[in-house]
Parts: structure tokens; sequence; C-alpha cells
């Protein structure tokens, strides 16, 4: 069972990201501010999820949440600042868009405290945050996030895999899958394939 908040005392905004370990793409986090006694019964990590359970609980997570955003960082992005930083720099700009809807008077309430998944994370202004190892399967902020997050990625893929069918993107959604890595061997890279990233040859066993 997923926990509504980390501490009942402070406004919180669950945060994830999706795509750190593709080979093309962009990398995309969002962020994620729910009533304090939020729960849903088939909320969890995204990765746990079937396709259409997350369809409809992006939904439900737009509806319910106090606030809410998405954002990405470009392959490009990601080979020039490098991968994790690209990951915290996705995770600032969902958190920059929430200031900016409360500047805006679209939504009344912004963070106080940060949940982010994960080990590691760069401050963002004077916010206090909190890393959790496998958040979002602990935290229904953090969950949801990862909902929001790979639901706009696995569109976009899906999107950029009509232009570039051999790669199989709207299935990999850019991941080092066999067919991507045989299709990097015979086509070459994209432009949206990222330059740093190294593709292990196909013969290598995982």
């Amino acid at each position: 069972m997923l926990q509504a908040s980390f501490s009942s005392q402070y406004v919180e905004a669950g945060l994830d990201e999706v795509g750190r370990g593709c080979l093309a793409g962009p990398v995309v986090a969002a962020a994620v501010i729910f009533p304090l006694r939020f729960v849903h019964p088939l909320l969890n990590d995204s990765k746990k999820l079937k396709k259409a359970h997350r369809i409809s609980l992006e939904k439900v997570i737009k509806e319910e949440a106090l606030a809410w955003a998405v954002a990405e960082v470009s392959h490009k992005e990601i080979d020039r600042i490098n991968i994790l930083n690209a990951s915290f720099l996705a995770m600032h700009k969902a958190l920059d868009d929430i200031f900016q809807q409360k500047k805006e008077g679209k939504i009344s309430t912004t963070p106080e405290l940060l949940l982010v998944d994960g080990n590691r994370f760069k401050p963002y202004n004077f916010i206090a945050h909190q890393c959790v190892v496998k958040g979002d399967a602990k935290f229904y902020s953090i969950a949801a996030a990862s909902v929001l997050a790979k639901t706009y990625r696995d569109r976009l893929m899906e999107k950029l895999s009509k232009k570039y069918p051999q790669y199989g993107w709207e299935k990999n959604v850019g991941y080092p899958t066999t067919q991507h890595r045989q299709a990097i061997a015979t086509h070459g890279l994209t432009p949206y394939h990222r330059k740093t990233f190294k593709v292990r040859p196909i013969s290598d066993k995982k």
C-alpha cells in the first residue's frame, strides 16, 4: 500500500523521471501535488502498470491533483550536460512550471517539500527535499509523477517512430532492446539518438 504523504506538516510534490536509460529521445520528468489524504487503489509505479491503466490513471491524476507539470530535456542537452544533470534539470523545469502556474493564478498552492524518486537530487531553490529509493512504489505523489512522465514520453516516442519505423520506438520507446541495437547497427543513428551513449554489440549478453 502506497503512502499518501511523507509528512502531513508540508505541501508535498512528488518528482520522478523517465527515460534515463534510453538511447534516443529526451528525458522527461513530472511533479505532482495531491490533496493530503489522496489514495487510489490502482496507482503504483508506472513500470508495474499496464499501458491501459497508465492512460486511465493519467486522467485521474490530472483531475485530482492540486498541481501537476511535465517537462522534458532534449537528447542534445543530455549529450551536453550528461544524463544525471539532465534528469535533475527536467525535474527543476517541471517545478518551474508549477510556480509559473501559481504566478498566473491557475493553481493555489506550491510545494514546501519535494519527494524525489532515487538517491540523489540537485536542490531546487530553497525548498527542502527528501530522496526516496524506489519512491514510485512507496508514495502516491511520486507514483503519479512516474505515470505522467511515462505517458507523455511514450506518446512522444510513438510519434517519432512513425518517422523512423526501423528502430521500433513505438514498442521500446528508445530503450536498448536487441531490435533497437540491431537497427542502429544496420541503419546508424538518427538525429534523435544520444551521441554520448554507448551501444552494446548485439552479441553481448545481458
